[in-house]
């Protein structure tokens, strides 16, 4: 099948330019880039006023399949990715039961093979069962088709545990996805500690919680040799670590999430529950050192960190509820908002922090507007206002924040392989 989309303001997130360019689609790979193509197709898009980028790539996504399937399945979650623009994922291991061997890694590929065409990439467990005592047969996951190793979820507490798999993974070229907050500092805590907890009369989860395992687990990658990449960073100053050991020369990189460079602790006073994820929610000066870590390359990627959960378990009390939101639909629509809107990143580098970036991290040969790519694209209108209504997802859960916010920017088409998998109304 040919796909011609015509007219579109192409973004190329590796040389930073956005082009009037038609694209022309065949055997699943841009075979053509240029203005007034003429060429036949099978279907004809006009892009006239929209955006054309490279699919979007989350590197860390919660599918809850198997075993947790009345949160979310992969079929929905695939569903959801596509209303988002997202066409590859790469899903966390905190499943049940944990994906620590070859046969659950191999569910998740037919699991994903029964969808929509969404790439479905699936993260194994650091340890066995994701206890943090036990290694995984790291080998065997890689070999089985896992793209990373990842406790997510929980913090890898014992550094003897992590620094030997630092080893293996720099053996393997196996990346390192790490959850870094001290479990005995934020137990069973629900929020930031400062003012909203105190206003709660809550104990708080401490941003020192999360910036000592930043720090240890940078400098075990440094000694090691292996790639760490710290997942959902909220705090300035993790950031400023980060960076310093970037400039190390330390093989470390990292993400944030929307609602790290949007929303602050005060969330939970309005959201209650809805606002409840790990980690927390901080504080304005957090946020403000998040988007600076974008803007100076230090944070590497945007990811959503969609967790999933039933609408009985988040209307419990905030102390007993589960952490977590849901960001598939959402996450483009709230970095433009956010990010493009007001000036602090432009397109290019917006997509090169959802696209490119990750898919290098994780060794796909994904998120790459060139001849030959693979065909996996989103079309976007950037200035499309519209109003969150959970009520209309695709995904089984409703747990966002941004329910009732308006946003800027809206998908209205996804493209995996040069099919089009979901088309806006």
């Amino acid at each position: 099948m040919k796909l011609l989309i015509k007219n579109g303001r192409v973004i190329h997130p590796v040389t930073g330019t956005v082009l009037l360019q038609d694209i022309l689609v065949e055997q699943e790979r841009v075979s053509l880039m240029e203005h007034g193509l003429t060429a036949q197709a099978d279907r004809i898009i006009d892009a006239s006023g929209l955006t054309v980028a490279p699919g979007l790539v989350d590197m860390h996504v919660h599918l809850r399949d198997p075993g947790l399937t009345y949160k979310e399945d992969i079929l929905t979650g695939c569903a959801a990715a596509a209303r988002g623009g997202v066409t590859t994922m790469a899903c966390m291991a905190n499943t049940s039961p944990a994906v620590d061997c070859p046969e659950q890694v191999a569910y998740i590929y037919d699991r994903a093979r029964q969808a929509n065409g969404v790439q479905v990439y699936p993260i194994a467990a650091l340890s066995k069962g994701l206890r943090g005592e036990e290694p995984t047969d790291a080998e065997a996951l890689k070999r089985a088709g896992a793209v990373a190793l990842s406790d997510d979820g929980s913090n890898v507490d014992n550094a003897n545990l992590m620094r030997d798999a630092l080893i293996r993974a720099r053996q393997l070229e196996l990346p390192i996805l790490s959850h870094c907050e001290d479990t005995s500092m934020v137990s069973g805590r629900a929020v930031n500690e400062g003012s909203v907890s105190r206003q709660l009369w809550l104990e708080g989860r401490p941003a020192i919680a999360e910036e000592i395992m930043v720090m240890r687990d940078a400098m075990l990658a440094e000694e090691t040799g292996g790639r760490v990449h710290i997942c959902h960073v909220s705090t300035a100053r993790s950031v400023d670590i980060i960076r310093k050991m970037k400039k190390k020369g330390v093989p470390i990189s990292c993400e944030t999430c929307p609602q790290y460079f949007t929303l602050t602790e005060d969330e939970v006073l309005s959201k209650g529950a809805m606002a409840r994820v790990n980690p927390p929610l901080r504080t304005q000066k957090d946020v403000a050192g998040i988007i600076a870590g974008l803007r100076d390359g230090t944070i590497d990627v945007i990811a959503t960190d969609h967790a999933p959960h039933s609408v009985e378990e988040k209307t419990r009390p905030l102390s007993r509820a589960p952490s977590g939101m849901i960001g598939l639909e959402t996450s483009l629509a709230v970095t433009l908002t956010q990010l493009y809107h007001t000036g602090k990143m432009d397109l290019p580098d917006i997509i090169r922090h959802m696209s490119t970036n990750p898919a290098d991290i994780l060794h796909l040969s994904r998120g790459r507007m060139s001849l030959g790519a693979v065909a996996d694209l989103v079309i976007f209108d950037p200035d499309e206002a519209w109003t969150v209504d959970p009520s209309l997802f695709a995904s089984k859960a409703r747990n966002t924040p941004f329910a009732g916010r308006t946003l800027k920017g809206r998908v209205k088409y996804t493209v995996v392989k040069g099919e089009v998998i979901y088309q806006d109304g």
